[in-house]
């Protein structure tokens, strides 16, 4: 059931929301359970894993999301299976591959990895995660082609929800044969909702025609790669730039925890103390930063495909459209996140993690102001993909990527900067690859904006901002920090709605498009 692109991006950011909150409760649960012992072996683990999933699909599901857009476009179902086949067996190829190499080295990988042994019980554990969360990305990559995005919103809820109800019970059940065995149990429910989200997406897609999914598991791996070469190299010549870019991200990842506290000990800190900076700038500040970009992941796993439909009809004036459309919702949604985070930095991070942290709230009021060009990140990267130029993404995320890690040592390491230098670095890495995506946008399709609808938003930024720094600091005195962050959130939100409202920015045509409540909704907004 192909949706609309406005419809099928409320389901999956309504999707995406309780995704988030069912992993913080995830993680809550489990921290109690295991305790930091456990929860240090954990995240030993699940990065390697998670990376290990990007290396599995390739880049995958954006390639075959863009390839069944333009299918179905052409109306060629039979191509459109063709390339879910070609997808399926790269992915399944490389998934058994690398469980294969992990099976067989996994005691040497484990000692070359983690500081602690105990670790390769919990890397066994995590072994079958990889080719059932491969396949599953891979299909959910086709319907999101199809823009049908109920199977990929529904899926991730099953996932979840099942990885909840089982990790108490998974975890508790090894708990008494040692805390490496525990979390080996933790990492196994993430199997179990892996496989979950799996069986569904595959009833989906046996619901939708049986006759495809006889011919899926008929055909032979190897047969459907040899005969479809023409069909291989358009998907490897998307998947390949995303994977790259991918890689390029992971890479300055893992190096960032290497330089970061070394240039701090260079500016003069102890080892300790650097760790501990490092901890509340990477481990506390930038987490809540990354929030609210559910909103927007979701929004350009709706465009890549959305664009790559229109571009492929030849339809110029559908493709700028649907790319200012979503820059705009990103800067509607995106601005009050922006403005949230930054005047309440300092009470939010003191409610989460304690007064003796108030130091991580300056470290998050400096990079809140920046997260509205992290926002526009993904969705103007989405957009390249669609258009074919994922290799443009690969070039300026490598870019972006290498001025932000020479960046954070010389920065960090300045005594006047030190842990703020690493601020400094991020702002700037993040800036610049939205700035190079958009550019490359201009020049590749000469797209424009309306500056002046833009305007408007920044106004109805910078008054909600206003407003909410003053309700706090007027209005509500005497309550907790908890009551203060809800009253001042929720009042300065509902201004920053009315003036948009007011401004014409959005109107009744707006909300009808919001799955189930839009024409209720409606009747309450004026036409712009």
């Amino acid at each position: 059931m192909k949706q609309s692109f406005f419809y099928g991006t409320v389901i999956l950011i309504i999707a995406g929301g309780i995704t988030k909150v069912f992993g913080f409760a995830h993680r809550i649960v489990l921290s109690r359970i295991i305790g930091a012992e456990g929860m240090g072996l954990y995240q030993m683990v699940v990065p390697l894993l998670y990376f290990l999933i990007t290396v599995t699909t390739f880049g995958l599901p954006v390639a075959i999301a863009k390839q069944v857009a333009e299918t179905e476009a052409a109306n060629n179902p039979r191509l459109t299976r063709r390339f879910l086949l070609l997808a399926l067996s790269v992915a399944g190829g490389i998934s058994l591959f690398i469980c294969v190499l992990l099976l067989l080295f996994s005691q040497w990988i484990s000692g070359m990895l983690f500081a602690d042994s105990r670790a390769h019980i919990v890397l066994l554990a995590a072994i079958p995660v990889i080719p059932i969360s491969g396949i599953s990305l891979v299909l959910r990559g086709y319907f999101q082609g199809k823009q049908n995005m109920i199977p990929t919103a529904v899926s991730q809820l099953v996932e979840q929800v099942v990885r909840m109800a089982l990790v108490v019970v998974m975890t508790m059940s090894f708990l008494s044969a040692g805390i490496e065995y525990a979390t080996a149990g933790a990492v196994a429910s993430i199997i179990f909702g892996e496989a979950a989200g799996l069986v569904y997406i595959l009833w989906q897609y046996r619901k939708g025609s049986k006759k495809a999914a006889a011919e899926l598991l008929d055909k032979p791996l190897l047969m459907t790669v040899s005969a479809s070469k023409k069909s291989l190299s358009q998907l490897i010549h998307v998947a390949l730039p995303v994977t790259l870019s991918r890689v390029i991200g992971s890479i300055a990842y893992v190096l960032e925890p290497m330089i970061v506290p070394y240039a701090l000990v260079i500016a003069g800190f102890t080892t300790s103390t650097a760790t501990g900076l490092y901890g509340q700038f990477a481990g506390m500040a930038v987490p809540l930063v990354l929030f609210p970009t559910f909103l927007t992941y979701s929004l350009s796993v709706s465009l890549v495909p959305a664009v790559a439909e229109a571009a492929y009809q030849k339809n110029a004036p559908l493709v700028h459209r649907r790319i200012y459309q979503a820059m705009r919702i990103t800067l509607v949604i995106g601005a009050p996140c922006t403005v949230l985070l930054t005047i309440f930095a300092e009470p939010l991070c003191v409610l989460l993690y304690g007064s003796e942290y108030r130091e991580v709230g300056v470290l998050l009021k400096e990079l809140a102001p920046f997260s509205v060009f992290l926002f526009f990140q993904a969705p103007l990267a989405a957009a390249l993909q669609g258009l074919d130029y994922a290799q443009v993404v690969f070039r300026n995320t490598l870019i972006s990527a290498i001025i932000k890690t020479v960046a954070m040592f010389f920065f960090t390491a300045h005594p006047a900067f030190g842990i703020h230098g690493a601020v400094i670095a991020l702002n700037i890495g993040i800036t610049l690859g939205t700035l190079l995506h958009f550019a490359s946008l201009i020049k590749k399709i000469g797209f424009t904006v309306d500056l002046r609808e833009f305007g408007k938003i920044a106004v109805a930024m910078l008054l909600m901002g206003y407003s909410g720094s003053y309700i706090a600091k007027h209005w509500f005195t005497d309550i907790s920090i908890g009551q203060l962050l809800t009253a001042s959130t929720f009042i300065s939100t509902l201004l920053y709605v009315i003036l948009l409202v007011a401004m014409r920015v959005l109107g009744k045509q707006d909300v009808r498009r919001i799955p189930w409540i839009g024409e209720q909704l409606a009747v309450f907004f004026p036409r712009r």
